[in-house]
């Protein structure tokens, strides 16, 4: 394992359900090999990530601790962690015109239906919270079990965008 883990970023628009999910996740699993960060293109004012969302990483044993809705700005600025692969999650923050991310990290889109939208029950939607985790736990396991020579940074663009489709 190198010294320095691959950090990746998840995008969504408001950072509170899916992009939260697959920071954690990865973190979680990523061995101290990976790091998660996640930010959103237009958090609301006051955004926090969706309890339900919460709930559903404690119930698989992947801790909470610490995450927090932010904007995408963030990891724009000087001083912020250097990116290797930006993950945008949802399909609206696939089409918006991202910041400059210093280093030209390599870029995905594994979109995801919203677990929060609609007017379910709470039942229902932390159904679709588990579902969904679940569904980024798949990508992200064939991620972090990737033999070193497919996580180089000229390869791992290509590497990402296959997951997509897995």
């Amino acid at each position: 394992m190198s010294a320095k883990p691959i950090n990746v970023l998840f995008l969504c628009t408001h950072n509170s359900a899916r992009s939260i999910l697959a920071e954690a996740t990865l973190t979680h699993i990523g061995g101290g090999r990976f790091q998660g960060f996640s930010a959103g293109s237009s958090p609301r004012e006051n955004q926090q990530p969706n309890p339900i969302g919460l709930q559903t990483l404690r119930n698989a044993g992947i801790s909470t601790e610490g995450l927090r809705s932010k904007s995408w700005d963030e990891f724009a600025l000087p001083d912020a962690p250097h990116m290797d692969l930006i993950i945008t999650v949802c399909d609206n923050a696939a089409g918006e015109v991202c910041p400059f991310w210093p280093g030209k990290p390599a870029t995905a889109h594994w979109g995801y239906a919203d677990p929060s939208a609609g007017d379910g029950s709470d039942e229902q939607k932390a159904e679709a919270f588990k579902h969904t985790l679940h569904a980024i736990r798949r990508r992200l396991d064939l991620l972090v079990n990737l033999p070193e020579e497919k996580l180089d940074a000229m390869v791992l663009q290509r590497t990402a965008k296959e997951l997509a489709a897995a």
